[in-house]
């Protein structure tokens, strides 16, 4: 297989802007949902607990029912996107993330439906992670095949810079709601104007999608793959690169916790323990997530300098230090401190995060790359970002303290440092090389 040449720098952009445009709104809408479980769903969807913690945790569990969807979402997606191709397979994504959070802005309250009320937020909330766990290995990989080796660290590293942003879109429209109304209109009715403004967004992210094709190197294996009858896809890429599929799971843990328990938990933390009101939350929020968005791609570049693995080294050894400092500044109170304390998180996690993209995509050969990264980055959500925020909900109920919090944010990065060891570095890794090594080995018969 030839070496394509890599598209310039306006066409990069223009992929850029399609792969984020799609991710930011799908992570909008996730993210808003994470917020809302703790200012809204809580309050309206679930029976008033023993305290305030009961019900916010059974927000969580739902909350965490959209990551067990994911890797479901991941393997279908990817099986299908290895097939089809990128492109096609992010369009469907959009549109089923986008209807799913539409209608949750329409769900009647517990007190008019019952649990009827908790089962069609969890049914939504299954589409909802589908639909995201299928969008990941897609938007990343319709950049990184399209950058040059050299810099796809930097490249790639745009469409994780998408997460912190639709984040950052989740918390304004969330601020501008809470701002202008009164917190019982929000609770009443303003909530679902942030769920229903998914459909403005999604149609414009879905045009945005038509106007980019998918990369030449993927063309050339669709091709290749025509004339041949061997298998790819989620079993393939287990059988054949078992290592490159743990190693993406370790290297996600601790990265994954750690930004659950600053975009989902340290909400509840700053509000349920150190009194802050919501809009105040929200503000505090919006500053960490703008931080967090600039630094991503300069992280991606760095990776691109000194590699890889270094980078994010230093990210997880950096992230095991993090809650044992960081919930005693938050317990100042002071709205100075509670800030630097969730930016210096969020720049710990762009050290583990910016480079993953890149780092993964040169793990699988393009036939079953997309299986192949969706399988390592979705299925650690169940155990890592899905259970982040309901055990450290749990952990504090139980001992009125964060320091078990910080202990298990500890073990969580210790397991990415473990994979960091394991893995190989592949800063500069030539896609078309692991493809032809990867037909050689299936070509090759034994002497």
């Amino acid at each position: 297989m030839s070496s394509q040449p890599a598209p310039g720098p306006a066409a990069l952009r223009r992929v850029v802007t399609a792969s984020m445009a799609g991710t930011v709104v799908e992570w909008y809408e996730f993210f808003l949902y994470g917020t809302a479980a703790t200012l809204v769903f809580s309050k309206l969807f679930f029976p008033a607990g023993g305290n305030e913690l009961d019900a916010i945790l059974a927000a969580f569990v739902t909350y965490a029912v959209g990551f067990a969807a994911r890797p479901l979402g991941g393997l279908v997606f990817g099986h299908f996107g290895d097939k089809y191709g990128r492109k096609t397979l992010l369009q469907v994504s959009l549109i089923m993330v986008g209807a799913a959070t539409f209608a949750m802005g329409c769900i009647p309250s517990f007190d008019s439906i019952g649990y009827l009320a908790p089962a069609i937020l969890v049914t939504l909330r299954f589409i909802q992670g589908i639909a995201v766990g299928g969008e990941w290995g897609g938007a990343v990989l319709l950049v990184a095949e399209h950058s040059p080796d050299a810099k796809r660290g930097f490249w790639a590293s745009w469409p994780q810079a998408g997460v912190p942003m639709g984040n950052l879109l989740a918390t304004l429209v969330l601020l501008g709601l809470t701002t202008t109304l009164s917190e019982q209109a929000f609770l009443t009715w303003g909530w679902r104007v942030a769920f229903w403004l998914s459909a403005v967004i999604v149609l414009i992210g879905y045009y945005v999608r038509t106007r980019v094709t998918d990369a030449p190197i993927f063309k050339a294996a669709q091709q290749q793959a025509a004339h041949e009858t061997h298998s790819s896809g989620v079993f393939e890429a287990l059988r054949k690169y078992p290592r490159g599929v743990l190693t993406a799971m370790g290297l996600r843990f601790g990265e994954n916790v750690m930004y659950y328990l600053l975009a989902t938990f340290s909400i509840t933390y700053l509000s349920v323990v150190i009194g802050k009101n919501t809009t105040t939350i929200l503000w505090l929020m919006l500053i960490a997530h703008l931080i967090h968005f600039a630094a991503i791609p300069l992280v991606g570049a760095l990776a691109d300098r000194i590699g890889r693995r270094p980078v994010c080294a230093i990210g997880a050894a950096l992230t095991a230090t993090w809650g044992f400092f960081a919930f005693p500044m938050m317990d100042t109170g002071h709205n100075a401190t509670i800030v630097a304390a969730i930016t210096i998180g969020l720049l710990f996690h762009a050290l583990m995060y910016a480079g993953q993209p890149a780092m993964m995509a040169e793990m699988f050969p393009t036939r079953m790359r997309y299986s192949g990264i969706s399988l390592g980055y979705q299925v650690t959500s169940i155990v890592a970002g899905s259970l982040a925020p309901i055990i450290a909900v749990a952990l504090l109920n139980t001992y009125d303290s964060a320091t078990p919090i910080s202990a298990y944010l500890t073990a969580a990065a210790a397991i990415t440092l473990i994979a960091i060891a394991c893995a190989r570095e592949t800063r500069g890794a030539s896609l078309h090389d692991l493809d032809r090594h990867d037909t050689h080995g299936r070509t090759s018969t034994p002497a």
